[in-house]
């Protein structure tokens, strides 16, 4: 079996490579660490780790980052002889590991899993502990800590349905994988019995909930003076500001459309767009400028000149990072991926905020924090674009009722808290 899966796995990467490489290509920044993917660490990195204890992590983009970095900030205080290296897949994860983790964490790209690459990679680093972020599920890389007998941790586990049937088409692949974990973080009960039938030991499954709601840091300060970075384009304090969040094709044109047709009736509503890849702002900006909106780039501040209110209608987002930010100044936040995209987005980091919470009927990726938030009226959830846009003339025409929403959603997130200190404890009782 093993040698079917290396087999396929390496004409499968020989077709995609071209995709693949492009791909890393237009995220940018591709060069730094390139050869870490195939499990070619440099010499300090074999230095740093040289007789020490090693907890290895991985989050495989930006939102398991954002987990993973609140993990470690519990995890680390409780672990001071251990050395902690943190991998990701995506360079704009990298970027986030950079500003997020101080410099003693060593932070590395995560090896392609090929049989070869993932060898080397566990044989320089040797971790005595791996934890791996919601559903990274690589069999050669979990063959070699089974074969090493490294205790390994899943958490914050959750599978889409559709993750589901796949994996139990495949169970003479997986079933074997599964039954390896030490632990693994389910988020609800239903995850917990997917798992179950999916290999996972009974005795290895603990239900801890969403690190999502932890991870969601309502006190943390903002590096980023956002009233500050807005004025200048005409946003002051009486402007009324729908963030659009974590966007996907389609969406920006839909939302900017949507704030062209309701200036005529709310002259100080300001539109700021977060696509969710900041690689697509170019092909969002030639959408914008046909549909005639005024806009800026979020990458061009510095050197554009003041704009009297009312003369700009949209800031277009072209940096990660900084979607939270943008949040923290929102009175309004339409969640991307929920309308022309399936999956949705993360609407927590809004909610923890106190935001008017809007999204689209595809929120599979959250099939109980969504509907959370519905029932307790911390959020509304629209069928299509004409609904959304009623939904939005409805919290423009009575603020109130957005901050009384808001009010509604913190409380969600203040009550599902408490996963990061019940995860850290099942790994620490396992180890």
């Amino acid at each position: 079996m093993r040698a079917i899966y290396n087999l396929l796995f390496q004409l499968g990467f020989a077709l995609s490579a071209p995709w693949y490489f492009l791909k890393m290509y237009r995220r940018g920044a591709w060069q730094a660490g390139f050869g870490e993917r195939f499990g070619l660490y440099d010499g300090k990195l074999k230095q740093a780790l040289t007789n020490r204890q090693v907890i290895w992590f991985h989050a495989v983009s930006v939102g398991e980052v954002n987990l993973c970095t609140q993990l470690i900030r519990a995890m680390e205080p409780l672990l001071p002889l251990h050395k902690i290296v943190v991998s990701t897949t995506t360079s704009t994860g990298m970027g986030l590991l950079r500003d997020r983790l101080p410099a003693h964490i060593t932070r590395i790209y995560y090896p392609i899993d090929r049989r070869k690459h993932v060898q080397r990679a566990l044989g320089l680093i040797n971790p005595e502990v791996v934890v791996l972020i919601e559903a990274e599920i690589w069999p050669n890389f979990l063959w070699g800590l089974q074969r090493r007998g490294i205790p390994h941790f899943l958490v914050n586990a959750r599978l889409s349905e559709r993750s589901f049937r796949g994996y139990r088409r495949y169970g003479f692949l997986f079933r074997e994988l599964f039954a390896g974990f030490s632990g693994v973080g389910a988020q609800n009960e239903a995850d917990a019995l997917r798992l179950r039938e999916l290999g996972c030991r009974p005795e290895a499954i603990h239900v801890v909930g969403s690190l999502k709601f932890d991870a969601a840091r309502i006190d943390d300060p903002s590096p980023l003076d956002v009233p500050a970075l807005l004025g200048p384009l005409g946003v002051g304090p009486d402007t009324t500001v729908l963030v659009a969040g974590s966007t996907h094709d389609g969406e920006e044109r839909l939302l900017a459309a949507l704030c062209l047709r309701l200036k005529a009736r709310f002259p100080n509503l300001f539109l700021v767009l977060v696509p969710r890849h900041h690689e697509r702002g170019a092909a969002v900006g030639e959408e914008l400028r046909a549909l005639g909106v005024r806009f800026v780039f979020r990458k061009d501040l510095r050197a554009s000149p003041r704009h009297p209110a009312g003369t700009l209608d949209c800031l277009l987002v072209n940096t990660t990072g900084e979607l939270r930010h943008f949040y923290g100044r929102a009175d309004i936040v339409f969640v991307g991926k929920s309308l022309t995209a399936e999956g949705g987005q993360n609407p927590i980091e809004p909610a923890a905020l106190g935001k008017a919470v809007v999204f689209g009927p595809h929120m599979e990726n959250f099939p109980d924090i969504a509907p959370a938030f519905v029932r307790a009226g911390g959020a509304l959830q629209v069928p299509d674009a004409a609904a959304l846009e009623t939904a939005v003339v409805r919290l423009l025409e009575d603020p109130e009722e957005g901050r009384a929403m808001g009010q509604r959603a913190q409380a969600v997130v203040r009550e599902n808290q408490g996963s990061i200190g019940r995860t850290v404890s099942m790994i620490l009782e396992a180890i």
